[in-house]
């Protein structure tokens, strides 16, 4: 039933947008795009997802409804990535990202398929960034601000 109204809502998004190509970009473009603001939208079984993009590698907000503590994200050539979770238990996901008009889609980078559809907001318009302590990204390693850094020796 879910998956049904996730379908007709991406379907009635479709509709009501005149007919424009759609556009892969690149990860430049994705930073250039995403830095300093929010992007909002609903994965393809209807659950919410918004994140605050700060230029410093976090991502404050929210995905399914669960507040991040931890998100980090970067781009790649052709993608963005997030990184969820302590290093020890880290979740990864990659998407590639289309324009269509307003719409943003984002794929999966290694199957393709639709992960979610999303729209830009300018700035942090639903505060995301007072609604959880702050943490660093530093690479891949995400931790919270005044915490010590932990490298692996050997």
């Amino acid at each position: 039933m879910r998956r049904s109204l996730a379908a007709m809502l991406l379907l009635q998004c479709g509709l009501a947008q005149p007919t424009v190509a759609v556009e892969r970009l690149s990860g430049e473009a994705i930073r250039q795009l995403f830095e300093g603001n929010t992007v909002s939208g609903r994965y393809n079984n209807g659950r919410p997802f918004s994140e605050f993009h700060h230029r410093d590698g976090r991502a404050t907000g929210h995905n399914r409804n669960v507040l991040n503590r931890d998100a980090c994200w970067t781009t790649t050539q052709d993608a963005v990535c997030y990184y969820y979770g302590p290093h020890e238990t880290r979740r990864t996901y990659c998407f590639s990202v289309e324009r269509s008009g307003q719409l943003y889609v984002l794929r999966t980078l290694r199957e393709g398929r639709v992960n979610g559809i999303a729209a830009i907001e300018p700035d942090d318009p639903h505060r995301h960034t007072e609604k959880v302590p702050a943490w660093n990204c530093d690479g891949l390693i995400s931790r919270r601000q005044g915490e010590a850094t932990r490298l692996a020796g050997r």
